[in-house]
């Protein structure tokens, strides 16, 4: 048998095809606690809450390690999960606290000297949010909660930094601490679900 004619007779060697690469633990109720717990320690200083002996500042490391942070790294797994509407969100959002947590340290009397300028980030960030609200009433009822909320947050605040009053942003934080309850009760009912336990929470349909 020549050369040739023993390489026709030999089948071809393909390639093995790539192992599907299989999808990660939910990075969502990581997400939504980072971000829970930032927005309800900031609301409770914007609603006044935070007086006496408190200096209304207890959210700035937690912006940066926790609301930041964790909610880039969270913004990151889902990504990995080819989830883009989870990724953009907690990306966002993460890098939303932690541009605040900078911005506060770095430029002084920032939030009391500086009101516009938290108001033109706040506007910002609303617009952001009104696109993703519209897109989050095809996630879940939960989901689409914590963007009403939010949205509503965001226009009291920047509206309250931009007219100086004090009475909008008070509003603003009252409302900021509804949004932080239902980003709470969004992650534990994502963690619980994802369990498959007996505890089961439910979310909602999309309501389009």
């Amino acid at each position: 048998m020549s050369v040739s004619e023993e390489h026709e007779a030999t089948p071809a060697v393909q390639p093995a095809a790539p192992a599907p690469v299989a999808a990660i633990a939910d990075p969502a109720p990581l997400g939504l606690a980072g971000f829970a717990l930032t927005t309800f320690l900031l609301s409770a200083a914007n609603a006044h809450w935070t007086i006496g002996n408190s200096a209304g500042t207890a959210f700035l490391g937690y912006a940066f390690a926790y609301g930041g942070l964790a909610q880039l790294l969270a913004g990151m797994w889902e990504f990995r999960n080819r989830n883009v509407f989870g990724a953009t969100a907690f990306t966002t959002y993460g890098a939303f606290w932690i541009g605040l947590f900078v911005w506060i340290r770095s430029v002084p009397n920032a939030v009391t000297g500086t009101g516009h300028d938290l108001g033109w980030i706040l506007l910002g960030f609303a617009i952001f949010n009104t696109y993703m609200l519209i897109l989050s009433t095809q996630v879940n009822m939960a989901v689409f909660a914590v963007f009403l909320t939010l949205e509503l947050t965001e226009i009291f605040l920047f509206i309250g930094n931009f007219s100086s009053s004090a009475g909008l942003s008070q509003v603003g934080g009252y409302i900021g601490v509804i949004t932080a309850l239902c980003a709470w009760y969004t992650s534990m009912a994502a963690a619980a679900n994802f369990m498959g336990g007996k505890i089961r929470l439910p979310v909602g349909k999309p309501l389009i």
